[in-house]
């Protein structure tokens, strides 16, 4: 899944990137808050953390011409200050979340992740369709209880077919969620991965929608 992180701090942005990759995701970077404004706009994330102090345009103005645009796509707020009326400018501004500076990575992945489930309404970290259960706090996958052995590549691209379940996702845009930004995937690299997905799961859980792309359907023998 595709995370925009917002940051200017180019070591603190690095470190946020490196943390949420270690942990699955694919991470973008933005420096500035015009830039921030545009991408998250006109890209597609499933989250994204956002420092409020930013050159050109401050967080919670890039925030608010979000919400005002209708992007409903779920936020973290990165403070400097943990003071409450910073706080609830936030919230009011369309904050999902928040984090005082400094914090520790792991509380943020684990707030990245359940805010990502409670937006997609899904609570539990433990998530069970049909004979798959994907335990997203290790990143593995297991089938009857038995655990699949699914490369990094393999667990991102079938998580993100779960994520977006009910719908059939382009190899295009499977790609872009899946691959790092300095990764350049072959024509046929969504096709030969759901390829290997589909050896190592028995059940019937991706269906190929030709001329489409991909959808996950509940798992069958």
């Amino acid at each position: 899944m595709r995370v925009l992180v917002v940051e200017d701090e180019p070591r603190i942005a690095q470190s946020i990137k490196n943390a949420l990759e270690a942990n699955g995701f694919v991470a973008e970077i933005a420096t500035d808050g015009e830039n921030a404004w545009f991408l998250g706009g006109t890209e597609a994330y499933s989250a994204i953390i956002l420092d409020i102090g930013l050159p050109s345009l401050d967080g919670l103005s890039v925030l608010r011409n979000w919400r005002n645009e209708g992007v409903v796509t779920p936020v973290i707020i990165l403070t400097a200050r943990g003071s409450w009326p910073e706080r609830v400018d936030g919230i009011n501004a369309g904050a999902d979340d928040y984090l005082v500076k400094p914090f520790q990575m792991d509380e943020l992945i684990a707030r990245l992740r359940a805010l990502i489930r409670r937006s997609v309404g899904q609570a539990n970290p433990l998530l069970t369709l049909g004979a798959i259960t994907i335990d997203l706090r290790q990143m593995r996958v297991l089938e009857n209880g038995v655990p699949v052995n699914l490369t990094p590549l393999e667990f991102r691209l079938l998580y993100f077919l779960v994520h977006n379940r009910g719908r059939v996702i382009s190899q295009e845009e499977i790609a872009s969620n899946i691959y790092f930004q300095d990764q350049e995937p072959g024509s046929n690299a969504v096709e030969v991965t759901v390829g290997r997905i589909r050896k190592k799961i028995s059940s019937n859980i991706i269906e190929t929608k030709r001329g489409f792309g991909y959808t996950f359907i509940a798992g069958n023998p």
